[in-house]
């Protein structure tokens, strides 16, 4: 998401602060372009004027003529005003409310309502530990009802049973009712939608309103709605009166003009996004966290988490006590890419790293993208146990045996080969001998900082229970110790698999990176 902003929002800031000084007229051409990319990601007219006025009255100021770096202090004000047009602090759901707490999820047809419904309600029955009722209020849409039933069914959330030739706000005060009787904490009620905005929407909805009383009124947008955005946010606040907003299909959207439109002309926060299908893929909206991203500054805090989401701990601590035994074979290589495969991908931990995201590209047309990780474990799954844990025996026969069963060629399994030497060299160097090893002095020392028990051995400790005030001051350590976020050593207890000897340049130095020269 917000891809295209921020190349362009990248290429005409990194401009500024190649300069030792600036103008008037410097920040003035730069503003121009800064206005035309986000009037091209879909930003609505009003909202990029007043953007643009802001940032110019701080840059042309007294504040940036003293600075000793001005073009820095000019992305400064660019980050800090597009926190402020996303909204400070990320605002969650609000669950402070007698029990059942009642959510209203609104929005256009094809918006993804229910699906959205599915997702908040399995993200709070396993990650709060909640009773749900979930509650198709759809009655216009074929199969809509079901589609709810069948939703609850995979996420294993209880449903409102369905009675045929009842209106929408009957079932919205059987669902309370219900909800009350049953003893459940949270009932979702997922409203009928339009293909456009209309009168008898509107009053069907402030009935629903009126008679279920709901503690939060979710407006759901497609993230690709471009300028309409702006209309479709305003009708139903003013209408309905909604409380937050969820956009659906970030993950294809790299513009993500829908976001700051929104955000901006209703003053409502942005509680959750949509980055996938999945029931799993619904992640709360992180303002500072996005304004980083959009300027190029990654988000390591979003990584760390997603790390300790997809990373199995037992599996982090059996790698960790191979490394600091110097071991690391082919079954280790592929869970590595396995983990790395469940936080995205390369492009998808890439974006998160500072400074990295314009490597993308370049690292897509050397052949390091996604497709490689999959034939790299389609080619390790195609060995034998034996083969798997000794390399070694792999000659000419049995490298022909395994290209025919991954469709790949010996070509592929050499450069397989040589990636695994190179982190099975680098792993005998982390995981060392006598006092710890390269990997348990940067990472023990961290731990005695942070007071985090299983960061000595390489491995990747538990940060679920961890707030984000502990995981900024977690990021904080790590630069102050010296460790560049694009090394992450510790995912899965290896760090970043090897990318077999690719020559990119300004990648070196990263721990995770075997084979990649270092800057010169």
């Amino acid at each position: 998401m917000f891809e295209s902003l921020q190349d362009r929002l990248g290429s005409i800031l990194n401009g500024l602060t190649g300069r030792g000084a600036l103008s008037e007229a410097d920040v003035s051409a730069a503003l121009r372009e800064v206005r035309r990319a986000l009037l091209e990601a879909d930003v609505a007219l009003d909202v990029v004027r007043s953007f643009t006025e802001k940032v110019r009255e701080k840059a042309v100021g007294a504040e940036i003529l003293k600075s000793i770096k001005p073009g820095q202090m000019v992305v400064k004000i660019v980050h800090d005003e597009l926190v402020d047009m996303l909204g400070s602090e990320g605002v969650t759901i609000d669950l402070n409310a007698p029990a059942p707490v009642v959510i209203m999820m609104v929005g256009l047809q094809g918006s993804g309502k229910t699906t959205t419904t599915g997702k908040i309600a399995n993200r709070m029955k396993t990650r709060d530990k909640k009773k749900v009722l979930m509650a198709s209020l759809d009655t216009r849409r074929p199969a809509a009802q079901e589609q709810l039933r069948q939703l609850g069914v995979q996420t294993g959330v209880d449903t409102l049973p369905i009675i045929a030739g009842q209106s929408p706000t009957d079932i919205a005060a059987r669902a309370v009712q219900a909800a009350k009787l049953g003893g459940h904490d949270i009932v979702i009620l997922d409203t009928a939608g339009r293909t456009h905005i209309d009168e008898p929407l509107m009053i069907e909805m402030a009935e629903i309103k009126r008679k279920s009383n709901p503690h939060e009124i979710l407006l759901v947008a497609d993230a690709l709605t471009g300028q309409d955005a702006v209309n479709l946010a305003r009708n139903f606040d003013e209408r309905v009166g909604i409380t937050g907003l969820v956009l659906t299909r970030m993950d294809g959207d790299g513009r993500g003009g829908a976001a700051l439109s929104m955000r901006a002309v209703t003053g409502k926060p942005i509680k959750l996004i949509g980055v996938g299908e999945k029931m799993g893929e619904l992640e709360e909206f992180h303002p500072r966290r996005v304004a980083d991203r959009i300027l190029g500054m990654g988000d390591i805090i979003s990584l760390v988490e997603k790390a300790a989401e997809n990373i199995d701990a037992e599996k982090a601590a059996a790698m960790a006590a191979k490394m600091a035994k110097g071991k690391f074979d082919l079954n280790d290589l592929a869970d590595q890419l396995r983990q790395m495969q469940k936080m995205g991908g390369m492009g998808g931990i890439m974006g998160l790293m500072p400074g990295m995201a314009g490597m993308k590209d370049k690292m897509a047309s050397a052949g390091l993208d996604d497709k490689l990780f999959g034939r790299q474990i389609a080619i390790i799954s195609s060995m034998t146990k034996a083969e798997r844990a000794n390399p070694d025996m792999l000659k000419h026969s049995r490298k022909k045996r395994i290209a025919a069963g991954s469709g790949t060629d010996a070509a592929d399994i050499n450069k397989l080969l040589k990636m695994h030497r190179q982190m099975a060299d680098m792993m005998k160097m982390m995981g060392g001998k006598g006092k710890g090893g390269m990997m348990k002095q940067m990472m023990g020392g961290l731990a005695s900082k942070m007071g985090l028990g299983g960061l000595g051995g390489g491995g990747m400790p538990d940060l679920s229970s961890l707030d984000p005030k502990q995981l900024e001051a977690l990021q904080k350590q790590a630069e102050a110790a010296g460790l560049k976020p694009g090394g992450m050593p510790g995912l899965g207890g290896g760090g970043l698999p090897g990318l077999g000897g690719a020559k990119l340049p300004g990648l070196g130095g990263f721990p995770g990176l075997p084979g990649l020269p270092k800057k010169k």
